[in-house]
């Protein structure tokens, strides 16, 4: 028996396309699951389906949505549900690393460009999936699993990163406050704060922070994208339904050190 069959279920991955985003869509394609990538960059979007292709008996769509225009968010959202029918799991993952700007050097457009997608696209993504999730339950079938990729920074300082922190501080607000008010339709809402992977978003940052988080992390090594496969079943799946509210740091021991 595979008690992680999501054969029949869809999930929606905004920014699944790259990163710590298509490796967690790995997992779901790999487990039968339909999965939606809603990113940007229509060559990144072609190169990830055509991957995820090959993984799982799923079926695989790949929209292009820009998560600080709402607009946009609702037409993938229409071209999901026309496509499935349905949407079970939604890894609101799309993200910047921030405007990289010293607390004496914030502007309000850096500051603003950040929030907008990292904080405000995670919560329109969520009332749109969650409209949806709300009218299943009303019509008999509760439930439904809304995970956000927020960050250690969000419970650590790091120079230069205010925007980014805070963004990510309000995405874990916004978790708990989702996770308490969708609980009666039997919707959780969780949080994953990642620390030090290897991504696009890293490879753009000073050398030197590599080097200081490596040896922070007491395991010793950046998290691996592989190890975020099963990750991403499980919280998809019906093991994790009675979790909800909570922001796991997925860190290697970062956060305690």
């Amino acid at each position: 028996m595979n008690l992680f069959d999501l054969t029949g279920r869809t999930a929606i991955i905004t920014g699944g396309n790259g990163g710590l985003g298509l490796a967690m869509a790995r997992g779901l394609a790999k487990a039968g699951a339909n999965v939606a990538i809603w990113a940007r960059n229509p060559d990144k979007n072609a190169a990830a389906r055509s991957e995820l292709q090959t993984l799982g008996a799923g079926e695989i769509i790949a929209l292009a949505c820009d998560v600080s225009e709402e607009d946009e968010i609702a037409s993938a959202m229409a071209s999901t549900l026309a496509e499935f029918g349905r949407v079970d799991a939604c890894f609101a993952n799309a993200g910047v690393s921030g405007a990289g700007t010293a607390i004496a050097d914030i502007t309000a457009d850096g500051w603003d460009h950040t929030m907008a997608i990292n904080t405000r696209g995670a919560a329109l993504v969520y009332k749109h999936v969650s409209r949806h999730m709300i009218e299943r339950a009303k019509a008999g079938e509760a439930g439904g699993k809304l995970i956000a990729t927020s960050s250690d920074q969000s419970i650590m300082g790091v120079n230069r990163s205010s925007d980014y922190a805070a963004s990510k501080a309000a995405l874990n607000g916004l978790t708990r406050a989702a996770a308490f008010e969708l609980a009666r339709h039997q919707i959780t809402a969780n949080a994953l704060l990642f620390g030090y992977y290897e991504t696009d978003i890293t490879a753009k940052a000073d050398p030197r922070f590599g080097e200081w988080i490596a040896r922070r992390i007491p395991l010793r090594r950046p998290g691996d994208h592989a190890g975020l496969e099963g990750l991403a079943v499980f919280l998809a799946s019906s093991h994790s339904d009675y979790i909800t509210g909570q922001c796991l740091p997925v860190d290697g021991g970062l956060s305690i050190s």
